[in-house]
């Protein structure tokens, strides 16, 4: 047996085939990057989306033959409305990184209704005011899943998956329904939202590809790369280091206790959905990781390329005090602060580039450390070890600071991104390929564990971290 998966990132799309032993057989990319009209604007051309989704898939399919089920792994938040009788879109998508409704969110904080403009419900508001000011067209709105799913089921399967639709900031607390109250006070018609949908389980037929398999699977990116990695008993966690940091944790059948955010800077998260059971987990977030490689890259020129970081970093022993809190957008968890900035300090005269160099390294994993503490207070569980997926896992000398900072080992992937296997095990599981979760956790074989061979002050860690919040305090102000 095989699946098929269908995986949108924020730039591009990964179709790959998946077997029985959870390792990809065939894939097929293209990139699909966002538009950036004017800073703070990101928008997304949902035709060519469709159209790289079903080239991808179709291509894939062609080089490894008929598949028993699909799945889809997506980008969450992103927001695309789309006429119900054409399918044709209706204005750009709006993608989760575009903060064109800040003063919205702000605004309707003053009527106790507490949204992030990154969510879904005020893109969703934004496109409806333009393209349907009276509510009186029949229009459809999805994240990326359920616009994918509509794709390969040419417009039969209006649907989006619990892990999705809890991020749009239009369901309950519990994350299962749609919340009518938050409808009613954002002016949002209930005809134009999804059904809510199990996680796995068969939803129709993606009748768009040859062989007409049926689509068995709807996830959010993060929560598919936390099954890809095998965490799906409470307690389990993984973190991924891509643009920015991820942790995701496994907490169990139970909803974390806060509605909004936690003591510990974390947001409370559906891990999946099956049998019209909610599994919860907790996320904790990192604005900023590899994009702070970026920069030693392509904006200082200290290095040629990403990779090029370890080889400079494990020419010094250490920083020699250097430290570098990356915060070039504002901090996330545990410290909510958007006018934080990304902060060097301990510079001497004797301070070379490969001091700065691997102290960006090193402050992204204390980052990373921030994550696993806060998860922990937030989440209930300790974390024996952590495991890690996302470009900057590749680099060795970050991963062993991050296991050093944690004092914990830290667990590698067995490739970069895992959110494609994910979505992969999620289809397999509706139609039999795997009997249970259990079965799936027990696949997880990491490339290597990084046990912990050194220590890092963290005391000193907090002071820096201090040091760089509210550099901008009206943006500090802000608060979602």
């Amino acid at each position: 047996m095989r699946v098929l998966v269908v995986d949108v990132g924020s730039s591009g799309v990964r179709a790959a085939t998946i077997g029985e032993d959870g390792h990809v057989r065939h894939e097929s990319r293209r990139l699909t990057p966002p538009d950036v009209p004017f800073p703070g604007l990101v928008e997304i051309d949902a035709t060519a989306l469709a159209q790289a989704a079903l080239t991808t898939a179709t291509e894939v399919l062609g080089a490894d033959g008929p598949v028993d089920a699909v799945g889809i792994a997506s980008q969450r938040a992103s927001t695309i409305v789309w006429d119900r009788a054409t399918g044709e879109p209706v204005g750009p998508g709006l993608s989760w990184q575009d903060l064109r409704t800040v003063g919205e969110c702000l605004t309707l904080q003053g009527e106790g209704l507490r949204l992030a403009p990154n969510q879904s419900a005020t893109k969703l508001v934004n496109l409806l005011d333009a393209h349907d000011a009276e509510r009186t067209r029949d229009l459809c709105f999805g994240t990326v899943d359920t616009w994918v799913a509509w794709t390969l089921s040419q417009g039969a399967v209006h649907v989006t998956d619990a892990t999705n639709a809890g991020v749009t900031g239009l369901v309950t607390d519990d994350g299962d329904r749609w919340d009518d109250a938050a409808l009613a006070t954002l002016d949002v018609p209930r005809s134009v939202l999804p059904t809510i949908v199990d996680s796995t389980g068969i939803v129709g037929e993606a009748s768009a590809l040859p062989g007409t398999p049926p689509i068995a699977a709807l996830v959010g990116d993060q929560q598919s790369s936390l099954i890809g990695q095998g965490c799906v008993r409470p307690g389990q966690a993984k973190i991924t280091f891509g643009t920015g940091g991820m942790l995701d944790l496994v907490v169990g059948e139970a909803r974390p206790s806060f509605s909004h955010r936690g003591d510990a800077g974390c947001f409370p998260i559906v891990a999946w959905q099956r049998d019209g059971t909610i599994t919860y987990g907790v996320e904790a977030i990192m604005m900023a990781a590899g994009t702070n490689v970026d920069w030693l890259v392509e904006d200082l020129g200290l290095v040629d390329t990403p990779a090029d970081t370890a080889a400079l970093a494990t020419s010094v022993s250490d920083a020699e005090g250097v430290l570098y809190v990356p915060a070039p957008l504002g901090l996330g968890t545990p410290r909510w602060d958007f006018g934080a900035r990304g902060t060097l300090l301990g510079l001497t005269r004797g301070t070379t580039r490969a001091h700065i160099v691997r102290a960006v390294l090193e402050g992204v994993a204390q980052r990373g450390v921030d994550l696993i503490e806060a998860a922990e207070a937030d989440g209930g569980h300790p974390l024996s070890t952590v495991r890690v997926d996302g470009g900057m896992s590749q680099n060795p000398v970050f991963v062993q600071a991050l296991a050093d900072a944690a004092a914990r080992p830290v667990e590698l992937s067995p490739g970069p991104e895992r959110t494609t296997n994910g979505a992969g095990f999620l289809a397999g599981l509706a139609v039999g390929m795997w009997s249970d979760l259990d079965e799936i956790g027990d696949l997880w074989q990491p490339a290597a564990v990084v046990e912990p061979s050194g220590a890092f002050d963290r005391e000193r860690w907090r002071d820096a971290v201090s040091r760089a919040a509210r550099w901008h305090p009206d943006l500090s102000a802000l608060e979602f």
